[in-house]
């Protein structure tokens, strides 16, 4: 059985039309189906975006401890940023989560991230309390990632869509 998965994959990297078993037509092979390997750009891309959710939630257990341990100045406005930045962390995992499948959608959900990254590095450039090592940091990655969101082969690996079709309620 393995001798002839090896034989259809080698023929459909060579683009021969070899019939299945009960003469079907091929399965068209694709990119990530064929090479069995994913570029390393993507998984340059993958780490970046584990990198970002894993730093967010060390940045969401801090601020967890920071309200339980210190009186903030407002329980509203410090339980409030706790809440964004716990959606932020489930977003980003799911994302990541979303990267490591293939899914296509990841791309939309992760340039929405990184500009909004971006947009925090750039007023952490400038303003009374600037901090420009604070904004590189943000604003570096960001863009690395929305660039490597676009390289073809990373599209080609992202491009998994789901087979069922969306509700309709």
């Amino acid at each position: 059985m393995v001798a002839y998965w090896n034989r259809q994959i080698k023929d459909s990297q060579r683009g021969s039309s070899v019939t299945g078993q009960h003469g079907e037509p091929p399965v068209a092979a694709t990119d990530r189906s064929a090479s069995g390997r994913r570029p390393a750009l993507y998984w340059l891309l993958v780490l970046l975006l584990a990198a970002e959710a894993t730093l967010l939630a060390v940045a969401t257990a801090y601020l967890l401890v920071e309200i339980l341990t210190v009186r903030p100045d407002s329980y509203a406005s410090a339980a409030a940023i706790l809440v964004l930045t716990l959606i932020a962390t489930v977003w980003l995992g799911a994302i990541v989560v979303g990267a490591l499948r293939g899914r296509g959608w990841i791309r939309g959900a992760a340039i929405v991230w990184q500009v909004l990254q971006i947009a925090v590095g750039v007023g952490s450039l400038q303003g009374t309390f600037a901090n420009p090592s604070v904004g590189l940091w943000l604003i570096v990655p960001a863009v690395l990632v929305v660039v490597l969101l676009l390289v073809p082969s990373v599209v080609a690996v992202t491009s998994a869509r789901d087979d069922a079709p969306p509700r309709t309620y």
